[in-house]
Protein backbone atom coordinates (compact mmCIF):
# COMPACT_ATOMS: atom_id res chain seq x y z
CA UNK A 1 0.00 0.00 0.00
CA UNK A 2 2.59 2.61 0.97
CA UNK A 3 4.34 1.26 -2.76
CA UNK A 4 1.41 2.80 -4.53
CA UNK A 5 1.01 5.54 -2.39
CA UNK A 6 4.21 6.63 -3.21
CA UNK A 7 3.73 6.29 -6.93
CA UNK A 8 0.76 7.78 -6.97
CA UNK A 9 2.21 11.00 -5.07
CA UNK A 10 5.17 10.84 -7.76
CA UNK A 11 2.77 10.76 -11.11
CA UNK A 12 0.61 13.35 -9.58
CA UNK A 13 3.37 15.52 -8.32
CA UNK A 14 5.53 15.39 -11.76
CA UNK A 15 2.42 15.25 -14.22
CA UNK A 16 1.17 18.67 -12.47
CA UNK A 17 4.59 20.21 -12.29
CA UNK A 18 6.03 19.44 -15.54
CA UNK A 19 5.30 22.27 -18.16
CA UNK A 20 2.46 21.66 -20.03
CA UNK A 21 -0.02 23.71 -21.80
CA UNK A 22 -1.35 24.93 -17.98
CA UNK A 23 2.19 25.51 -17.01
CA UNK A 24 3.54 27.46 -20.05
CA UNK A 25 0.16 29.46 -20.07
CA UNK A 26 0.07 30.17 -16.67
CA UNK A 27 3.63 31.86 -17.03
CA UNK A 28 2.69 33.85 -19.74
CA UNK A 29 -0.32 35.39 -18.56
CA UNK A 30 1.49 36.30 -15.28
CA UNK A 31 4.52 38.39 -17.28
CA UNK A 32 1.27 40.17 -19.55
CA UNK A 33 -1.21 40.45 -16.83
CA UNK A 34 0.71 40.41 -13.65
CA UNK A 35 -0.28 38.03 -10.61
CA UNK A 36 -3.77 39.24 -9.40
CA UNK A 37 -5.37 39.02 -12.67
CA UNK A 38 -3.89 35.66 -13.90
CA UNK A 39 -4.86 33.93 -10.60
CA UNK A 40 -8.08 33.67 -12.46
CA UNK A 41 -6.91 31.48 -14.94
CA UNK A 42 -5.34 29.24 -12.23
CA UNK A 43 -9.29 29.01 -11.05
CA UNK A 44 -10.02 28.13 -14.31
CA UNK A 45 -7.92 25.30 -14.69
CA UNK A 46 -8.78 23.84 -11.22
CA UNK A 47 -12.37 24.54 -11.98
CA UNK A 48 -12.40 22.33 -15.48
CA UNK A 49 -9.69 19.94 -13.49
CA UNK A 50 -12.42 19.07 -10.93
CA UNK A 51 -15.20 18.52 -13.35
CA UNK A 52 -12.69 16.29 -16.19
CA UNK A 53 -11.18 14.38 -13.10
CA UNK A 54 -14.71 14.03 -12.49
CA UNK A 55 -16.01 12.91 -15.71
CA UNK A 56 -12.88 9.71 -15.81
CA UNK A 57 -13.37 8.79 -12.98
CA UNK A 58 -16.58 7.95 -14.13
CA UNK A 59 -15.98 6.56 -17.48
CA UNK A 60 -12.43 5.51 -17.10
CA UNK A 61 -13.54 2.03 -16.86
CA UNK A 62 -15.20 2.33 -20.64
CA UNK A 63 -13.22 4.42 -22.33
CA UNK A 64 -10.44 1.97 -23.37
CA UNK A 65 -13.11 -1.19 -23.43
CA UNK A 66 -15.95 0.09 -25.51
CA UNK A 67 -14.28 3.69 -27.14
CA UNK A 68 -10.67 2.43 -27.94
CA UNK A 69 -10.42 4.78 -30.35
CA UNK A 70 -11.56 7.59 -28.76
CA UNK A 71 -7.76 8.31 -27.10
CA UNK A 72 -6.38 9.13 -30.47
CA UNK A 73 -9.18 11.91 -31.41
CA UNK A 74 -8.80 13.61 -27.82
CA UNK A 75 -5.07 13.73 -28.36
CA UNK A 76 -5.74 15.19 -31.94
CA UNK A 77 -8.24 17.36 -31.02
CA UNK A 78 -6.08 18.67 -28.02
CA UNK A 79 -3.43 18.68 -29.90
CA UNK A 80 -4.77 20.66 -32.63
CA UNK A 81 -5.79 23.12 -30.02
CA UNK A 82 -2.55 23.75 -27.95
CA UNK A 83 -1.29 24.13 -31.87
CA UNK A 84 -3.76 27.17 -31.78
CA UNK A 85 -2.62 28.24 -28.37
CA UNK A 86 0.92 28.22 -29.42
CA UNK A 87 0.25 30.60 -32.45
CA UNK A 88 -1.95 32.69 -30.21
CA UNK A 89 1.10 33.12 -27.67
CA UNK A 90 3.88 33.77 -30.92
CA UNK A 91 1.72 36.75 -32.05
CA UNK A 92 0.55 38.00 -28.55
CA UNK A 93 2.13 41.15 -27.34
CA UNK A 94 2.67 41.28 -23.62
CA UNK A 95 0.86 43.95 -21.80
CA UNK A 96 1.60 45.62 -18.70
CA UNK A 97 -1.16 44.52 -16.10
CA UNK A 98 -2.40 48.37 -15.79
CA UNK A 99 -3.34 48.14 -19.17
CA UNK A 100 -5.02 44.60 -18.98
CA UNK A 101 -8.72 44.74 -19.85
CA UNK A 102 -10.83 42.14 -18.62
CA UNK A 103 -13.84 42.66 -20.79
CA UNK A 104 -12.38 41.59 -23.43
CA UNK A 105 -10.12 37.91 -21.84
CA UNK A 106 -11.76 35.99 -19.41
CA UNK A 107 -8.80 34.32 -18.10
CA UNK A 108 -11.28 32.00 -15.68
CA UNK A 109 -12.76 30.64 -19.11
CA UNK A 110 -10.05 30.10 -20.60
CA UNK A 111 -8.76 27.85 -18.13
CA UNK A 112 -11.59 26.06 -17.61
CA UNK A 113 -12.42 25.00 -21.72
CA UNK A 114 -8.66 24.45 -21.87
CA UNK A 115 -9.10 21.23 -19.20
CA UNK A 116 -11.69 19.41 -21.80
CA UNK A 117 -9.70 19.34 -24.87
CA UNK A 118 -6.12 19.32 -23.65
CA UNK A 119 -5.18 15.44 -23.91
CA UNK A 120 -2.65 15.63 -20.92
CA UNK A 121 -5.45 16.62 -18.47
CA UNK A 122 -7.76 13.95 -19.63
CA UNK A 123 -5.05 11.08 -20.08
CA UNK A 124 -3.84 12.27 -16.69
CA UNK A 125 -7.31 11.94 -15.13
CA UNK A 126 -7.91 8.35 -16.75
CA UNK A 127 -4.97 7.33 -16.12
CA UNK A 128 -4.85 8.16 -12.02
CA UNK A 129 -8.23 6.89 -11.54
CA UNK A 130 -7.86 3.55 -13.71
CA UNK A 131 -4.71 2.99 -12.19
CA UNK A 132 -4.42 4.09 -9.15
CA UNK A 133 -7.85 5.05 -7.44
CA UNK A 134 -10.59 2.67 -8.66
CA UNK A 135 -8.45 -0.86 -8.00
CA UNK A 136 -8.89 0.58 -4.30
CA UNK A 137 -11.55 2.43 -4.03
CA UNK A 138 -15.20 2.46 -5.59
CA UNK A 139 -17.31 4.78 -3.21
CA UNK A 140 -18.34 7.84 -5.79
CA UNK A 141 -18.01 9.95 -2.04
CA UNK A 142 -14.01 9.13 -1.68
CA UNK A 143 -13.84 9.52 -5.94
CA UNK A 144 -14.87 13.15 -4.91
CA UNK A 145 -13.02 13.25 -2.39
CA UNK A 146 -9.82 12.65 -4.83
CA UNK A 147 -10.87 14.66 -7.83
CA UNK A 148 -11.14 17.92 -5.00
CA UNK A 149 -7.86 16.93 -3.87
CA UNK A 150 -6.32 16.74 -7.50
CA UNK A 151 -7.81 19.59 -8.28
CA UNK A 152 -6.30 21.77 -5.96
CA UNK A 153 -2.96 20.39 -6.70
CA UNK A 154 -3.57 21.64 -10.44
CA UNK A 155 -4.29 24.72 -8.81
CA UNK A 156 -1.38 24.55 -6.41
CA UNK A 157 1.03 23.79 -9.22
CA UNK A 158 -0.08 26.51 -11.76
CA UNK A 159 -0.40 29.29 -9.02
CA UNK A 160 3.40 28.38 -8.85
CA UNK A 161 3.97 28.68 -12.37
CA UNK A 162 2.14 32.48 -12.20
CA UNK A 163 4.66 33.19 -9.31
CA UNK A 164 7.40 32.38 -11.19
CA UNK A 165 6.01 34.52 -13.89
CA UNK A 166 5.30 37.07 -11.78
CA UNK A 167 8.69 37.53 -10.48
CA UNK A 168 10.31 38.03 -13.74
CA UNK A 169 7.29 40.07 -15.18
CA UNK A 170 9.70 42.51 -16.01
CA UNK A 171 11.63 40.82 -17.94
CA UNK A 172 8.73 39.12 -20.02
CA UNK A 173 7.49 42.65 -20.81
CA UNK A 174 10.92 44.03 -21.96
CA UNK A 175 12.23 40.97 -24.07
CA UNK A 176 8.36 39.98 -24.80
CA UNK A 177 8.64 38.57 -28.46
CA UNK A 178 12.20 36.39 -27.25
CA UNK A 179 9.91 34.80 -24.37
CA UNK A 180 6.41 34.04 -26.67
CA UNK A 181 8.87 32.74 -29.12
CA UNK A 182 10.08 30.49 -26.28
CA UNK A 183 6.47 29.78 -24.92
CA UNK A 184 5.54 29.13 -28.28
CA UNK A 185 7.75 26.63 -29.26
CA UNK A 186 7.24 24.41 -25.58
CA UNK A 187 3.33 24.25 -26.81
CA UNK A 188 3.98 23.13 -30.18
CA UNK A 189 6.45 20.52 -28.82
CA UNK A 190 3.50 19.74 -26.05
CA UNK A 191 1.46 19.24 -28.94
CA UNK A 192 3.81 17.39 -31.16
CA UNK A 193 5.35 14.92 -28.31
CA UNK A 194 1.76 13.93 -27.38
CA UNK A 195 1.12 12.78 -30.94
CA UNK A 196 4.20 10.98 -31.15
CA UNK A 197 3.07 9.15 -28.08
CA UNK A 198 0.31 8.34 -29.66
CA UNK A 199 0.47 6.93 -32.92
Amino acid sequence: MMINLLEFLSYVFVSNVSPGPNAIISLSNAGKFGFKKSIQFNFGVSTGTFFVLLLCGLFSWAVFDIFPSIKLIMVWIGAGYILWLSWNTLISKPVAGSEYNEEKSNLFFQGFILQFVNPNTILYGITVFSSFILPQYQSPFILIMFCVLLSLTAFICTVCWTLFGTIFQKFIVKHGKTVNVLLAILLAYCAVSLIIKTV
